[in-house]
Order: C-alpha cells, then sequence, then structure tokens
C-alpha cells in the first residue's frame, strides 16, 4: 500500500513543519491536480492534491478548498507557494484544523515531475487489474489504448466524452447522444451518476472544459473503484496531450471569435468546440478566443444552431455567466485579417442579445455595421451630429420621438403602412411625422441616397 509517508520519499516532496508525523500513514490511491478554488465535486478519497494554490488570491480563500479536500478523504495537499513567500499561512492553518497532511513541492519543480513519480510511485505498488491500468499510463499509452486495456479489466466498454459533447474516444460506438450522459451528470452537480445505461465519472486534471468517464452498465464496488482509477488516469494523459493545429498555406478559411463572460478560459472552449475540424487558434488581444478554420469539407452547415446547442449543454459545468460565438463566411486565406474581424463583430452582436448562450454567423451581421466599425467613436458622433443634428434638438426640446420614426420607417424600406404597424400609429400620422423629420433634416426621405446617408447616421450611435 502506497501512503502519504511513502511518497516523502520521492525527491522534492517534504512535509510541511506543521504536519504531525501520525497523519503520514494515510493510504494514497491516485494523484489529482487542480487549481479551481472548490474542487470537492471531482475529488475521492485517497487522492493526492496537487495544487500550484493560483486559485489562492487573500486570507480566507483557503478554507473552502481544504474543507472540500478533507471532506472527500483526500490523502494529502501537495502545494507550492502561491508567491515568493511560500505556503500562505491561512492555507497552512486551514490544513491543520482539518487534520490534512500538507507537503511542500519546490517553486521550481515541475509538477509534471511530480505527477510521473506519484504514478510510477503507485504503479510499483499496485497489483492486478489496477497495476496494469497504471503502467500503461507510466508507457504514456495512447487514450485509445488505455481504454482498451480497462474496458477488457472492466468487462465494459468505456468512453471518454467531453462536456462540449462529443465523444473523445472509446472502444465502440457510443449507444445515443454523448448529450444526455452530460446534461445528467451536470443535474447531479458534477458526482458520479448513472445515465442511459451508462456510469459516468468526473475525469481528473485541469482543465477549464470537463471530461467524463463513461462505463457500459452499473458496476460492483471493485469495478468501480478500477473506474474511478481509469477517470484519474484519463486526467493526465489529458494533461500530457498537447492539441497540435494547423492550416494550409493556401484555400478557404472562416474565422471564429468566442467570448466567456466568467473564469473559464474562452480558447479552451472554443478549441473543444471546434474539435474535428482543420483550425489554428490566433491571439485576439482582448479576452476573446479566436481561431481560423479550414473550409476542408469539415464545417457543418448549421454550425451556428450545432455550437449553440453544444454550447448549451457544457454551460452548466463551466464558471461561466454566458457563452458567446460568431464566425464569419468562408474567404480566401489572403483574407484570413477581414475574416477575424467580420467574427468579432458577430461577437459583439452575439453579446447584445439575451440569454447564456448566442451564436451569431456573418449573415446576421448586417454590411452598414462592418463599415461603421472602420470608423472612430468620435468620427461616428461627428458625423451622427452633422446629418441628425435638427431632429436630435427637436426630439430633445418638444419630447418627441421623430428619430425613432425615421429609423422604423427605414428599417421598414421606406413603406408607411409597415412603419405605421410597427409603430403603432394610424398611417396618416407617420406620413406628418416623417414630413416633418424630412423639414428638420432639409433631406426627401423618399430619395434613396439620403435613406442611405440618415440610417448610417442612425445606426453610428448604436
Amino acid at each position: 500500500m502506497t501512503t502519504v509517508a511513502t511518497l516523502l520519499g520521492l525527491p522534492g516532496l517534504r512535509p510541511h513543519p506543521s504536519t504531525p508525523a501520525g497523519l503520514l500513514g494515510r493510504a494514497v490511491t491516485r494523484i489529482y491536480v487542480t487549481e479551481l478554488p472548490d474542487p470537492g465535486r471531482y475529488l475521492s478519497a485517497g487522492e493526492l492534491v496537487l495544487s500550484g494554490l493560483l486559485w489562492w488570491r487573500a486570507p480566507g480563500d483557503a478554507e473552502p478548498f481544504v474543507a472540500a479536500l478533507a471532506a472527500a478523504g483526500a490523502a494529502a495537499l501537495a502545494a507550492s507557494g502561491a508567491d515568493s513567500d511560500g505556503i500562505p499561512g491561512d492555507v497552512v492553518e486551514a490544513c491543520a484544523r482539518h487534520r490534512l497532511p500538507l507537503l511542500e513541492v519546490p517553486a521550481d519543480l515541475s509538477f509534471a515531475v511530480v505527477t510521473e513519480q506519484v504514478v510510477l510511485a503507485l504503479a510499483g505498488a499496485a497489483d492486478g487489474a489496477r497495476k496494469r491500468l497504471l503502467t500503461a499510463a507510466a508507457e504514456d499509452a495512447p487514450l485509445p489504448v488505455l481504454l482498451e486495456r480497462a474496458a477488457a479489466e472492466l468487462g465494459a466498454d468505456c468512453w471518454v466524452l467531453s462536456a462540449v459533447p462529443r465523444v473523445v474516444a472509446g472502444t465502440a460506438p457510443l449507444p445515443g447522444s454523448p448529450a444526455e450522459p452530460v446534461r445528467r451528470f451536470a443535474a447531479a452537480h458534477g458526482r458520479p451518476t448513472a445515465a442511459a445505461g451508462l456510469t459516468v465519472l468526473p475525469v481528473g486534471g485541469r482543465h477549464p472544459v470537463p471530461w467524463l468517464l463513461a462505463v457500459d452498465g452499473p458496476l460492483s464496488a471493485s469495478q468501480t473503484e478500477l473506474a474511478e482509477e481509469l477517470a484519474g488516469l484519463v486526467g493526465l494523459a489529458r494533461a500530457r496531450s498537447r492539441a497540435t493545429a494547423g492550416l494550409p498555406g493556401s484555400g478557404a478559411v472562416r474565422a471564429v471569435a468566442l467570448r466567456t463572460d466568467g473564469s473559464t478560459e474562452a480558447a479552451a472552449v472554443l478549441g473543444e468546440l471546434l474539435a474535428g475540424t482543420t483550425f489554428a487558434l490566433t491571439d485576439s488581444g482582448d479576452g476573446a478566443a479566436q481561431a481560423l478554420v479550414a473550409e476542408d469539407g469539415s464545417w457543418p452547415g448549421n454550425w451556428a444552431a450545432e455550437a449553440a446547442t453544444a454550447l448549451s449543454t457544457v454551460e452548466p459545468l463551466l464558471a461561466a455567466e454566458r457563452l458567446l460565438a460568431g464566425f464569419s463566411d468562408p474567404g480566401p486565406m489572403t483574407e484570413a485579417e477581414g475574416a477575424l474581424e467580420v467574427a468579432r463583430h458577430a461577437l459583439s452582436v452575439a453579446a447584445s442579445r439575451e440569454g447564456t448562450v448566442a451564436v451569431v454567423p456573418a449573415a446576421e451581421v448586417g454590411v452598414h455595421r462592418l463599415l461603421l466599425a472602420g470608423v472612430s467613436g468620435d468620427l461616428r458622433a461627428v458625423l451622427r451630429r452633422r446629418l441628425l443634428g435638427p431632429l436630435l434638438d427637436y426630439d430633445a426640446e418638444q419630447r418627441s420621438d421623430l428619430v425613432r420614426t425615421v429609423r422604423v420607417f427605414l428599417e421598414c424600406s421606406g413603406s408607411p403602412t409597415r412603419a405605421a404597424k410597427a409603430l403603432h400609429i394610424h398611417v396618416n400620422t407617420l406620413r406628418y411625422r416623417i414630413g416633418r423629420a424630412a423639414e428638420l433634416l432639409g433631406v426627401d426621405l423618399g430619395d434613396f441616397v439620403a435613406q442611405v446617408d440618415v440610417y448610417l447616421a442612425l445606426t453610428a450611435g448604436s
């Protein structure tokens, strides 16, 4: 049996002076890396929790984190200092209060090295099925190979699901849609659950978009223990992998921009959302994530609806208040920068819509919006005042609403009947107001060129 004391023989790990020796005999079953401020839903008994304390900002932050570890039966917390002063005092105090062993990890020691050392130590102490799985993980077996070995030990098919949702890997075709087990898991607040004949567990590891392990059928106690071990190993395999993506030097591309209102990393969500396509992430510089996607036949024609459905499924599992996306039409690689601008403006339209999820294609972004977007705010204000000044002043003095009347009239293609209906007024009243507005502006609102100028001025302020 591997214990906390056993792991102290590994290079780099040492007990914090505040940890009583009597607590070091706790059994360690696996390692879990996290920077979540409250990882309780993802923890299970016997885990050595490894953290760089990135969640710690000020005294008081430690209590919910340590309490979650203690409640889950974690074997110990191995931490590196949140700053140059080492492990914060309230983390030390919280561990002492909850009788949780605290280990120190030197700041210059890579978590990848610690993780590999612990996995190998566990593999050396394990036997039977668990040992064979740990050995496969230590050999850096690809995820499909790891699942095949686990399925043979469990006697049941296994799948790794992304919460986007999609099937990342599996030993057989998944019965039904991956969305159903993801929704059931979300409804269970991230705890292991049964869904559509599957047992679903959280995959360990630090990543903004959760992965889940699904095993066919109900599991016995020993199978559950092995499945939990597998879920931790899948998390390690995910942490070791590095997504690679690239675009050809020519051909058609389209751009996608995504923003999350919250702490969830937009790039992680976008990468999961675009899985299965050929894409390259680029830097937006404003907190949004953006990507260029090759138009190689992998892009579905109804991506807006599919993306909205996928984001709606994953949203309950993310630390995000809203998920917004916009994308461009396809175009040549030479016009990639323009496509990215279109995607960003589509994203701004999505931000103006209601709801927690909004996906806007380029077709829903008016050309006039794109043209105005290239004009500075100061210049837009000057142009708006030059064309609409008398009308704006009249509305302010008379407390009327001629500006809105003119806008609705133009958006109804200059039809008095349609505009009157939209404004809930008589058509004669509408004609009088439009005539008065034309007088004030000194233009003929029936003239197409004048209509374009006035409409651009109206939209310049929105």
